[in-house]
């Protein structure tokens, strides 16, 4: 063996990369002083890009097949080299492998609430989160734009960046939209890719592209869901009344048991409607012809109290006599002023004809008879 082929034996002729980490995006092939041999087989796999990095320049990007590395499928090589067809020395660049496949369910959510302003809350703070997938789709800016000179670059160091990139434009989004809030998990497929459509040409720059954006869960303040939570009780629960007759039955049928909260339900049930009836009797009633409190007719006062009367006559008394007696025995002349009477509630006898109530008796006058 001749000391040329012994030196051509020590450089590689055979390149490629078999990925089983599934979260490597870029790795640099790697031989000591990077000399390729003139000649050598590239294999580049479905979902692979090789990127041909010669004096910190980039020089080619092969796309999957197998290669022969040669002058005449290394254009750009071999302009800058200035290589003839017929020069076969090795050479010294550096191969970046750029896994293009998908990489997915990687996680997104805001850290911090996103302040919006519902047309049903009025202004409220919402958080969110769900899932995402990236691809690279333009190797060579990648490389230039994120990777540099990094051996094994992983998905974990542009996840970030990218979060922060799909927090900003759902919160813009979501902001701008106009949805409310009870209406967005009805609209989350619009909004996953409203924001993958506005993000990706902010992420284009850096040669990838955001294919799927899902959004898995959009939640309101615990404050807030838990008043929503007891409005949403209260609908389902219908008429109050309706409701706890149906209870109290039930518990009825099942023995007679009723549980605390059923107990203390019920009372409030039975206290409201005690409370709406009492209401209903201290108000006043309407009139005959449905007219208002104000305008019926006031009731007449009940009717006064008749005396009855005692006569004293030579020492003896007689009686009880109405007033309409009393009127009869002055028209007979039975009774005169100077006749002591005496009635309930009166001080002592009085004379007739000093009594108020009953002085009128001596001076209305019959009428006078009718003809004959």
């Amino acid at each position: 063996m001749g000391i040329f082929d012994f030196l051509s034996g020590q450089f590689i002729d055979v390149i490629h990369w078999t990925d089983d980490s599934r979260d490597t995006m870029v790795w640099r092939f790697e031989r000591e002083g990077h000399e390729i041999k003139y000649g050598a087989k590239l294999t580049v796999r479905e979902g692979q890009a090789a990127v041909f990095v010669h004096e910190g320049q980039l020089a080619d990007v092969f796309t999957p097949g197998l290669y022969m590395l040669e002058t005449n499928n290394m254009p750009i090589m071999t302009s800058l080299q200035h290589w003839d067809h017929a020069f076969q020395s090795p050479f010294k660049s550096e191969i970046y492998f750029v896994n293009t496949n998908r990489f997915t369910d990687l996680k997104w959510g805001t850290k911090n609430p996103i302040m919006l302003r519902d047309p049903e809350f009025g202004p409220t703070r919402i958080r969110a989160f769900g899932t995402y997938a990236t691809k690279v789709v333009d190797p060579a800016k990648f490389l230039t734009e994120i990777v540099g000179t990094d051996g094994e670059f992983t998905k974990d160091e542009i996840t970030y960046q990218i979060r922060n990139i799909i927090v900003q434009e759902f919160s813009r989004a979501i902001a701008s939209s106009g949805i409310p809030v009870l209406d967005m998990a009805a609209n989350t497929g619009d909004v996953g890719k409203l924001i993958a459509d506005a993000i990706n040409p902010t992420i284009a720059q850096y040669g990838l592209s955001l294919p799927e954006l899902y959004i898995e869960n959009i939640s309101l303040p615990p404050a807030v869901e838990k008043a929503l939570d007891e409005r949403t009780s209260r609908g389902i629960t219908g008429n109050l009344d309706e409701h706890l007759k149906y209870k109290a039955a039930e518990a009825m049928g099942k023995g007679g048991a009723l549980d605390d909260s059923m107990g203390m339900g019920m009372g409030a049930g039975f206290g409201m409607q005690m409370g709406h009836a009492m209401g209903q009797a201290m108000q006043p009633q309407a009139g005959p012809w449905g007219a208002s409190p104000a305008q019926a007719a006031v009731a007449p006062p009940p009717p006064p109290v008749e005396h009855v009367w005692h006569i004293a006559e030579n020492g003896q008394t007689k009686g009880p006599f109405s007033k309409a007696d009393l009127g009869r025995m002055a028209s007979s002349g039975e009774l005169t002023r100077e006749t002591h009477v005496w009635t309930a509630g009166q001080d002592g006898w009085m004379r007739a004809g000093q009594v108020q109530e009953l002085a009128q008796l001596f001076t209305v006058m019959p009428p006078p008879p009718p003809p004959m």
